[in-house]
């Protein structure tokens, strides 16, 4: 599972992107003209469905791990099976695309759980080591979070349990025994692995959820499941080929060459990189979110004066400097907020034309989108900005009454600014 981030990769690291965290919403930042960034539409690979609305992605880097998997398990199977031959292959083939079935169901019931609970998931994307369901908000309690973890692995267990009983119903040795019960182990290490009590391991969201239901802050939950998943990064990056070396994974330590050897020095080394950067990721996402309520649309907001389309911009900004504003804003005759002026348009006139240069010519006419409430602040503010990219907004009260002009580019700042803060 993974939010934005958030969020979480599988096979066996299973990440819920609620991550982005996303862990996504409040993400994203600025352009560098002081644009809001329109959310970019769900992508990253082939598209092969929208089950409940959302969209399925398969990543390039999949189809490098399915021949992996295709290798390794035909080899496994020549052992088996003998008889097989070259169709081994095939069958390996199959069982690759079986296991990740598995996944997207693993990927499909965290989903189903966030839409359940009202947060919308941007995409499921099955990639190089599993699977990320991109859930865009956070959980509101405790015990939201830790179900919506906790239905990814239970749905794994239970896939096991399914491939288990199937192998009741065929003869063992056979094509359709050993998928059964390649199927069922697989399953049950995603399942185990998820379970390890660290971010961004579904594990790790339950016991961040069980520290924020104690502690009652979500933040020292994060903190406490981040550091115990860099734990977990460097016991696999260190135990994953000691315990292969030893033979306690049922390998015979003389079957064990250096080819070997290294392969499994390179799996633990990505996959312990993958768990360590995840869980710093989830770090950051969340001290982010504890400084976003900081960012007010009221707080960041420049006073502005009105003035008629027809005003010089040198007479438009004397007012401004009188009533110690720094922003315009065009009324029509009934004092009614037509347009703003671009603070780029000003900076853009010559100092000897402002005085025959009207403040209408140098203006951007307002629509809807444009007019923001003085009392958005964090996400919500932000959502706001991105669905209608400007480079100023109107702020406006409850009754209509202007407030100020808000400058993109301070929104932008003053994210940057959060995402550098220490946590508290």
């Amino acid at each position: 599972m993974r939010r934005r981030p958030h969020s979480q990769r599988r096979e066996p690291v299973n990440e819920d992107d609620t991550s982005g965290e996303r862990e996504r919403s409040g993400s994203d930042k600025s352009s560098g003209k002081g644009r809001p960034r329109r959310p970019a539409e769900p992508g990253g690979g082939l598209l092969m469905g929208r089950p409940f609305g959302v969209p399925v992605y398969v990543a390039p880097s999949w189809f490098v791990v399915a021949a992996l998997i295709t290798w390794v398990f035909g080899g496994q199977l020549d052992r088996v099976l003998p008889e097989l031959g070259g169709a081994r292959y095939l069958v390996s083939l199959f069982f690759a695309v079986a296991f990740y079935a598995s996944v997207l169901v693993h990927e499909l019931a965290h989903t189903v759980a966030a839409l359940r609970f009202k947060l919308p998931v941007r995409r499921i994307q099955l990639q190089f080591f599993g699977g990320v369901s991109e859930i865009e908000k956070e959980t509101e309690t405790p015990g939201r979070e830790f179900w919506l973890a906790f239905v990814g692995p239970l749905l794994s267990l239970a896939l096991a349990g399914v491939f288990y009983l199937g192998m009741y119903a065929v003869e063992p040795g056979t094509v359709p025994g050993v998928l059964l019960a390649g199927l069922m182990v697989s399953n049950l290490i995603v399942a185990a692995f998820n379970l390890l009590p660290g971010l961004p391991l579904d594990g790790g969201r339950m016991l961040r959820a069980v520290v924020w239901k104690i502690t009652g802050r979500p933040m020292a939950g994060t903190v406490a499941a981040a550091w115990v998943g860099r734990a977990l990064a460097v016991a696999v990056l260190i135990g994953l080929p000691l315990l292969t070396h030893t033979g306690a994974l049922g390998n015979s330590t003389e079957d064990i060459g250096g080819m070997e050897t290294v392969t499994d020095a390179l799996l633990a080394a990505i996959l312990a990189a993958i768990i360590w950067t995840g869980a710093g990721n989830s770090l950051r996402m969340a001290r982010l979110r504890e400084h976003l309520p900081e960012l007010a649309a009221r707080a960041l907001t420049r006073r502005a004066v009105p003035v008629e389309a027809d005003t010089p911009l040198s007479e438009a900004l004397r007012r401004a400097n009188e009533a110690g504003a720094r922003a315009l804003v065009v009324v029509d005759g009934q004092g009614d907020p037509t347009a703003l002026v671009r603070e780029a348009a000003i900076v853009g006139v010559p100092e000897h034309r402002r005085p025959w240069v009207a403040v209408g010519g140098l203006a951007q006419d307002l629509t809807e989108g444009m007019k923001v409430p003085a009392e958005l602040a964090g996400e919500a503010l932000l959502d706001t900005l991105r669905a209608a990219p400007a480079t100023e907004y109107l702020v406006v009260e409850e009754s209509g009454e202007i407030y100020g002009v808000l400058s993109a580019a301070d929104v932008e700042r003053a994210f940057v600014a959060a995402m550098a803060r220490p946590g508290s």
